[in-house]
């Protein structure tokens, strides 16, 4: 997530869109803050250390609801730059909808809810993911700011999010597959033509 915002949706954004892009940059990176830290103050990865309420699985999926749909947007916006941008783009983004949904799931059984309205909550985060892509060509801001826009959310979900997960805890695996991660991706963007 890093390495693809921080190597391509940034660059490439700003490269179409100058300064008006670095600031939709910034607007995503808020608007994930917003949604799902200040808006949802108990919604955090890592273990619950609290009792989790269905207040709190319903605000978490609010937040991720837009966080996924921006997924989508980033994913539509990669291939309208290239088709190997959006190929890197795909599958950043499809290493992490296993855990989200993981995530998502977790938190509403945590909360007392049932199998089936936990998987309908994963469901609907791909389905946000599917409407994002769609949206993207269909609306003109989403289609002209989407690139800017992904990489700020992208930005805020690898630095903000996932970075200090890793660094809480000790020991070196979860470092070393940050460095790997980053290096594959690097390999990847090498080896793909364009």
């Amino acid at each position: 997530m890093v390495s693809v915002g921080l190597l391509d949706l940034i660059p490439h954004a700003i490269e179409e869109g100058g300064s008006r892009a670095a600031f939709v940059v910034l607007l995503g990176y808020l608007l994930v803050h917003l949604t799902q830290h200040t808006l949802a103050p108990h919604f955090h990865f890592g273990e619950e250390k609290h009792a989790v309420t269905p207040a709190v699985g319903w605000s978490a999926l609010a937040g991720l609801l837009l966080h996924t749909f921006i997924d989508g947007v980033a994913i539509a916006s990669g291939f309208a730059v290239s088709s190997t941008l959006g190929i890197l783009v795909f599958f950043a983004i499809l290493l992490h909808k296993i855990p989200e949904g993981v995530a998502i799931s977790s938190l509403f059984l945590a909360a007392g809810a049932g199998r089936a309205r936990a998987v309908t909550a994963a469901t609907a985060l791909a389905a946000a993911t599917l409407l994002g892509v769609l949206f993207t060509g269909l609306l003109e801001p989403l289609a002209q700011h989407g690139l800017a826009l992904a990489g700020g959310v992208t930005l805020y979900v690898g630095a903000s999010n996932l970075v200090p997960e890793f660094q809480a805890k000790p020991g070196w695996r979860l470092p070393v597959a940050f460095f790997a991660g980053c290096g594959i991706y690097l390999l990847a963007r090498q080896m793909l033509p364009g």
